[in-house]
């Protein structure tokens, strides 16, 4: 057989295994590092709790100026300073006949939206790590898009995974 064939067997060949394990201990030393309240770093400490962001899925229900991106695009500025947040770029995008996507970068994560105007609908996710306060986003849209009626859900991104750490590869299976 040429060394080829051997190739395609998988004949002789390291399987990467043990750099996948030495991987794996490294990044659970990491994680495992993260409960250490002395640790200067963008991670979230609250209530016992390590995780790296809050994320809020917001929708806006009954809204007016949904189809409009200057005020999506206003709205995405306000909700960034009155979070606290530190803006990089917004790209929002309008369709035909009507809808706007879009994003707000963060050096803190992102928001972003999709809207359906023609029902009063926006769907926003509001996601920032460090000392930003999401939560204050929501009062922001509401008043942006002229409606009390925003139902919001929240997710400690990462909690999980910081929680347990890493498992292994038996654990997994």
């Amino acid at each position: 057989m040429t060394d080829a064939n051997l190739f395609q067997l998988g004949i002789g060949l390291e399987t990467g295994a043990q750099e996948e394990d030495t991987a794996r201990s490294a990044t659970t030393a990491i994680v495992n590092s993260l409960v250490d309240s002395d640790r200067e770093d963008h991670f979230i400490r609250r209530d016992g709790k390590v995780f790296a962001g809050t994320h809020l899925i917001i929708e806006v229900m009954n809204g007016s100026g949904l189809d409009c991106e200057t005020r999506i695009q206003n709205a995405f500025r306000k909700c960034v300073e009155v979070c606290g947040a530190t803006l990089l770029h917004i790209h929002t995008h309008k369709f035909s006949p009507q809808g706007v996507s879009g994003v707000a970068v963060l050096a803190e994560s992102h928001i972003s939206v999709h809207t359906w105007p023609e029902i009063g609908y926006g769907a926003f996710d509001v996601f920032m790590c460090g000392d930003a306060e999401p939560w204050k986003a929501v009062d922001v849209l509401k008043e942006a898009f002229d409606t009390p009626t925003v139902e919001v859900r929240e997710l400690l991104r990462g909690e999980e995974f910081l929680a347990k750490g890493i498992p292994s590869k038996e654990a997994a299976a």
